[in-house]
């Protein structure tokens, strides 16, 4: 039974299907698991035991009876608690919420459930979205399960997705990407995500951080399993006014582990500077793996990227407070202290300003299609640190002292203000033992392309094979000391 929560999602469709395992198995698999560890690692804010084995009783019987089955039929997922459940708290990791049953689920959650997806329960987060580091005061921060010793971020927002699918509690989630929350707690987790093309897949029922920012994707193992989540979930909505009628390809039939050929951009300037030297040098190995895979290697520089910081704060800001105006005048007091403030924020932003950063979002998507024409993909760090302790303020990386909120989210801001699709994947491990991620970007729309160079690199490497040492026992403490 414990070898099912390492299963990857495709593996487990796949078994599922052939008989060999039933889903009630795999998800009772899943339901011990997190009643063994979940007590420390606070991924769950619900867990929907009793749901999730009844339909678990009713995929087995479907399999039995020989119905048609959806492709991840009888596997089990989480959902980042933003996503409407109908029928299931939904708190947005805000007690301003802590009540709050919606009525309807989700588009991407009925589209999971149509194709057979089963719920365990809804995910730990960054209260409403609004932090990269993934704390949470209200329900608990979740522990980065690579350091069974120390309190290390998951990475945010998406916190609870990223230790739930690194740490066997569930094979898939799903985040959202509003500066990089699918990507950066992949990147900590050493697991794989990604934000799709803005407007590939539907936002209805999920609560907004920022309209013209937000991304909703899944969080797996493998980009294998992102591919086969994806395709379960995109595609036109009319819930949804800003969705792509463009047709969804078949991502996993574009799984061909070919890269001969592909033109890889490495991005410099901007995506190098203040990053540590171990993350460094994880991504030029990761950038010779593709080389050796017969794909060509160019540099990039994206001068304009300098302006994502200031853009990104003044269009996320207003965004973010005009959907928090009343509950901040209401009921401040039911916010957490960082997430409050940085709503406030919102408030002093000018119309100018909000214009300003308009127009650079448009000099840096211009410069970003100027580039994916001359190569197919661009590649470069995922984050410039690794998993830092709760609480930690301020990291040192090459003696200089930066913050680590603006840190984590320097590379991967400048794609959701793009809207280019961007993956993570696992690519390394520092000294400590912490993971490093790499961004793959790609062309709007051209998903196929970006899950297809992470899985060329992950049949060609074994980073997201590795397993957390969660199940290790904590060392003996000291004599005379408490353990």
């Amino acid at each position: 039974m414990s070898d099912l929560v390492w299963t990857s999602l495709t593996d487990l469709a796949r078994a599922i299907a052939a008989r060999d395992v039933s889903p009630v198995e795999v998800v009772q698999a899943h339901l011990d698991r997190i009643a063994a560890l979940d007590g420390k690692l606070k991924a769950y804010l619900t867990v929907m035991a009793d749901a999730a084995l009844e339909r678990a009783k009713a995929a087995e019987a479907a399999v039995m009876s020989g119905e048609p089955l959806g492709r991840l039929h009888g596997v089990p997922v989480g959902f980042k608690d933003l996503y409407c459940t109908k029928g299931v708290k939904t708190t947005g990791g805000s007690r301003i919420l802590a009540d709050w049953v919606p009525d309807e689920d989700a588009t991407v959650v009925s589209r999971l459930a149509g194709a057979g997806a089963i719920a365990l329960g809804k995910l730990n987060m960054h209260e409403f979205a609004f932090g990269p580091e993934g704390l949470n005061p209200h329900y608990g921060t979740p522990w980065n399960p690579w350091d069974p010793n120390t309190h290390r971020i998951c990475g945010g927002s998406s916190s609870g997705s990223g230790t739930a699918v690194a740490a066997g509690l569930c094979p898939g989630a799903l985040g959202s990407d509003t500066g990089g929350s699918v990507r950066i707690p992949s990147a900590l987790c050493g697991i794989s995500g990604i934000k799709p093309t803005y407007g590939r897949v539907s936002r209805a029922g999920v609560l907004p951080l920022a309209w013209s920012l937000d991304h909703v994707g899944p969080m797996c193992r493998t980009a294998a399993d992102c591919a086969l989540m994806l395709g379960a979930m995109a595609g036109y909505d009319p819930r949804d006014p800003t969705t792509s009628v463009l047709p969804v390809p078949d991502y996993t039939a574009a799984l061909t582990g070919q890269v001969k050929g592909l033109r890889v951009g490495v991005l410099r300037s901007f995506f190098l500077e203040s990053t540590g030297v171990a993350l460094r040098h994880a991504v030029e190995e990761a950038v010779k793996v593709l080389e050796g895979l017969g794909a060509t290697i160019q540099d990039v520089n994206l001068e304009t990227a300098k302006f994502a910081p200031a853009a990104s704060y003044a269009v996320l800001s207003s965004e973010a407070y005009a959907y928090h105006e009343a509950w901040l005048r209401e009921r401040p007091a039911d916010y957490g202290d960082d997430v409050r403030q940085r709503l406030r924020v919102g408030a002093f932003v000018s119309a100018a300003e909000y214009l300003k950063g308009q127009q650079a979002r448009a000099l840096i998507r211009r410069e970003v299609d100027g580039a994916l024409a001359k190569a197919d993909v661009l590649v470069c760090a995922t984050t410039p640190i690794v998993a830092t302790a709760v609480g930690q303020g301020e990291v040192t990386v090459e003696h200089e002292k930066l913050a680590v909120r603006a840190s984590l989210i320097r590379f991967t801001r400048p794609f959701n203000l793009t809207g280019h699709p961007a993956a993570s994947i696992p690519c390394g491990f520092t000294a400590a033992g912490l993971p490093v991620g790499l961004q793959i970007i790609g062309r709007p729309f051209d998903e196929a392309t970006v899950l297809r160079v992470a899985d060329a690199y992950q049949r060609a490497t074994d980073w997201h094979t590795r397993r957390p040492p969660v199940d290790q026992p904590r060392p003996a403490a000291p004599e005379g000391r408490p353990a």
